[in-house]
């Protein structure tokens, strides 16, 4: 297994082409980067954390293809236990840093893939999962970051991607020879990509006959020829360019450091290739992933939110207000919501069941529902850490202002709260609150894994409504031809 610094070490040796704000930026110096640097060190504690005896148990597994011992980002759920320990390691992890450390979604695009690539060989014949399984012991036995790419631009969504006007909209085939295929086209709000090793294609919704060139999946380096990075603006982020304080969670960032990767004529080898025209089993791996994703939630936003009332209560006890009982039941009721979120992640990993492949699949409805709470509740959290902050996390001069020579004595005099804390000190937290609370990371909670209409459309499917009538009518004494039977 790769160590934080092994990691680190290892992105220097690629050929990525990552443009940020227009400018091209030279391969060996994009971890280095003020917008990028933090998402570098996030993602290293994934490495980090696996190498000490004290999380070895969450952070690490055995291999089910070779024994040996691995990241758990790189493991195939085996096991109820494997559902409910990815949960709780995900927590700890965001507990740690605060923020996105970026490998659950490649995490869960090659836990979708191992078992859709099986049902895929059983129903035609295929031979995708053997290479898959070729490619996840690459993975496993070099402990890579894979950046999962499911979502694409779409450009008009009343057509379906053979009915665009552009056709590059949606990643598609356009050209197959003995070697491989050629794709093009780009994917959206691609989280953690530009400091991955690989990426994991996928299509981005369950295709029919007429877009069999866009049902693909498959896997390629995320510095091969013909890819582009164009890094994304994130709230405050010239921020990164200045001080420490301004930026609130100054060694980690904030989400993911999303990028929009344009893919222009990539070859893949065959044996990267793991979907090329089964229109049929798109959907499929569609759902898988963004269950497994969904899964997620409650787990690393639940323990971003334990950073969120932690901030808010230390926010409390430096302006002398920590005691009122207005801002304790403000701080319990975040602690319930927190909670609560926590609570569906677990529930829907319990309520795990195994595929025909052996691997482990968390309850889809219970995923659903879990990810939908993520929508509303962060917001719920996030305005009571504000309503307890106060005004003064919106307004507060900056570090500069601070540290100024001639100013920074009113500075340090006026935003003054309790005697004892220093103001550096408040203002810290107070920045930290401003940075976790508003902007890309609202948007990321609401949208990130799927948007709120898509949760409703899969558990309104999953839900069984027509069983429920039957419940109600039952116990009503109503008795159609149906319930008689039974």
């Amino acid at each position: 297994m790769k160590t934080a610094r092994d990691y680190i070490d290892s992105l220097r040796d690629r050929d990525i082409k990552v443009y940020i704000k227009g400018e091209l930026i030279d391969s060996d110096k994009v971890i280095d980067h003020p917008f990028i640097k933090g998402h570098v060190n996030a993602a290293s504690m994934t490495y980090a954390l696996a190498g000490s005896p004290q999380y070895e148990d969450l952070m690490t597994t055995t291999s089910h293809l070779t024994g040996k011992k691995i990241n758990r980002f790189t493991h195939i759920h085996q096991s109820v236990s494997d559902l409910v320990k990815k949960v709780k390691m995900l927590r700890m992890i965001s507990q740690k840093t605060g923020t996105c450390y970026q490998r659950c979604v490649g995490f869960d695009a090659m836990n979708a893939t191992y078992s859709v690539t099986y049902d895929m060989d059983k129903a035609m014949g295929t031979e995708y999962h053997e290479r898959f399984k070729k490619f996840l012991l690459y993975v496993q036995e070099n402990d890579l970051m894979i950046a999962g790419a499911m979502t694409d631009p779409k450009g008009d969504r009343s057509l379906r991607p053979s009915q665009q006007a552009d056709p590059d909209l949606f990643v598609h085939v356009v050209d197959k020879n003995e070697e491989g295929i050629v794709i093009r086209g780009a994917k959206a709000h691609m989280t953690g990509m530009v400091n991955s090793h690989e990426m994991l294609i996928m299509p981005t919704m369950g295709m029919k006959e007429d877009d069999a060139d866009y049902a693909v999946c498959c896997a390629l380096p995320v510095d091969a020829p013909g890819v582009i990075h164009i890094f994304g603006r994130q709230t405050n982020d010239d921020r990164k360019m200045e001080g420490e304080i301004d930026q609130g969670n100054a060694k980690f960032g904030i989400v993911g450091g999303e990028c929009l990767t344009v893919l222009n004529d990539v070859f893949v080898p065959w044996e990267r290739v793991f979907m090329c025209g089964e229109t049929s089993c798109s959907g499929l791996l569609v759902e898988r992933f963004a269950c497994y994703h969904r899964q997620n939630y409650g787990g690393c936003k639940g323990g971003v939110s334990d950073v969120v009332v932690g901030a808010a209560a230390l926010m409390a006890d430096y302006s002398g207000y920590g005691k009122a009982g207005h801002v304790k039941e403000k701080i319990n009721e975040m602690i319930h919501l927190t909670e609560t979120l926590y609570a569906c992640s677990l529930a829907c990993s319990c309520e795990g069941k195994p595929t025909e492949s052996g691997a482990y699949f968390v309850d889809p409805l219970l995923a659903n529902v879990g990810k939908h709470n993520v929508t509303q509740l962060i917001y719920d959290i996030d305005r009571l850490a504000q309503d307890i902050g106060g005004g003064i996390i919106a307004t507060m001069p900056s570090e500069s202002d601070l540290r100024n020579p001639e100013i920074g004595k009113y500075v340090d005099k006026y935003l003054k709260g309790v005697a004892d804390v220093p103001t550096e000190d408040r203002m810290r937290i107070g920045r930290l609150i401003e940075n976790m609370t508003g902007g890309t990371a609202l948007v990321e909670s609401m949208h990130g894994a799927g948007s709120p209409q898509a949760q409703k459309v899969m558990y309104s499917k999953l839900s069984n409504l027509e069983k429920k009538k039957e419940f109600a009518a039952h116990l009503a004494g109503i008795h159609s031809d149906k319930s008689e039977e039974e």
